[in-house]
């Protein structure tokens, strides 16, 4: 039986990790990737098909090639503020070329499916932590993008005998301790690896949005997940899918929150430097809390985060961070 698993977007900051993960499970990943975030220094541990998901030819031939056994699919644009200006793009990229790749597994025969989805699918809280269960109203293109394809996996899965799971992510942060990847942007959003660019004096402050919500120190709190218990957790899924069970929809959080105050204090006691920051207005759009509940990923697949305390998140990210990253 094969063990080659195509990863799409293999070559960006979650699916690289993803592709460490394979590897040490005895997968080779195929990554598929055209680059355009993704660095080609990030593809260690098997080989790499530069291309996109709207070329249909090379999907299928990439498929028969490597004789494709199962798929993880990381590929997508994931800026929310960009989303809201520029909804098309990500239709046509989060969606439209998921289908492409949803097509193109079908006619393969191949059966198993890990989806990189997000808690953007929710929208707004109406309780927390969030379960599974919670009602799924988006309130930007991005999270609509993921939910879209989350409907259309339960469609293919029924009608193509697919096994899926979509693993909703929480706050994805820190960097493979090894220091052999990491997430590295032209246009960095998260907030750890800024406020570490603020420590080490490569950007004047952090900007914090909003230090009047409803917690305990004023500032928003996000569930941080370590993107190394993240791709753990893809391969985990998989293994899940390949002994036949057929849908797995799975938060992947901690169920604890961080504020952005936290944050901040930890970044200055790991990198021993103050942090300045610029006190801002909230951006609309942004809850005051987003916390996972973890129980159904835990129960299906015996997963357990190992390193998303925030001290080894700071401490792998900083690590990367002065590492100097990809070429």
């Amino acid at each position: 039986m094969s063990r080659n698993i195509l990863v799409t977007g293999g070559a960006g900051y979650i699916g690289s990790h993803a592709c460490k993960a394979l590897a040490a499970s005895g997968y080779t990943p195929v990554t598929l990737d055209n680059l355009e975030a993704g660095h080609r220094a990030a593809v260690k541990w098997g080989p790499l098909v530069e291309g996109d998901l709207a070329n249909k030819e090379l999907l299928a031939d990439t498929l028969a090639k490597y004789q494709i056994a199962g798929v993880m699919h990381f590929a997508a644009y994931a800026c929310v503020p960009e989303s809201v200006e520029n909804p098309g793009k990500y239709y046509r990229n989060n969606v439209l070329n998921s289908i492409n790749l949803l097509d193109a597994i079908a006619a393969a025969g191949v059966q198993t499916f890990v989806f990189s989805s997000t808690c953007a699918t929710y929208g707004d809280p109406e309780f927390l932590p969030l379960t599974e269960d919670h009602p799924q109203n988006p309130v930007n293109p991005y999270g609509e993008s993921k939910l879209c394809i989350e409907n259309a996996l339960r469609w293919y899965g029924s009608a193509h005998g697919l096994n899926v799971a979509a693993l909703r992510y929480f706050n994805a942060a820190g960097a493979d301790r090894d220091g052999e990847i990491g997430e590295q942007r032209e246009m960095e959003t998260h907030l750890v690896p800024l406020v570490i660019d603020a420590a080490l004096g490569q950007r004047p402050d952090i900007q914090v949005f909003g230090t009047d919500y409803p917690t305990p120190d004023g500032t928003a709190i996000r569930d941080y997940i370590h993107v190394t218990d993240l791709a753990d957790a893809h391969v985990l899924a998989l293994k899940k899918l390949e002994s036949g069970t057929g849908r797995l929809f799975l938060n992947l959080g901690t169920g604890t929150g961080a504020s952005v105050l936290d944050i901040i204090g930890v970044v200055e006691e790991v990198t021993g430097k103050p942090v300045c920051r610029s006190l801002e207005a909230r951006r609309p759009g942004d809850p005051a809390e987003l916390v996972a509940a973890t129980g159904l990923a835990s129960s299906e697949l015996a997963w357990q985060p190992q390193l998303s305390d925030l001290k080894t998140i700071v401490e792998s990210a900083l690590k990367w961070h002065e590492g100097a990253g990809f070429p």
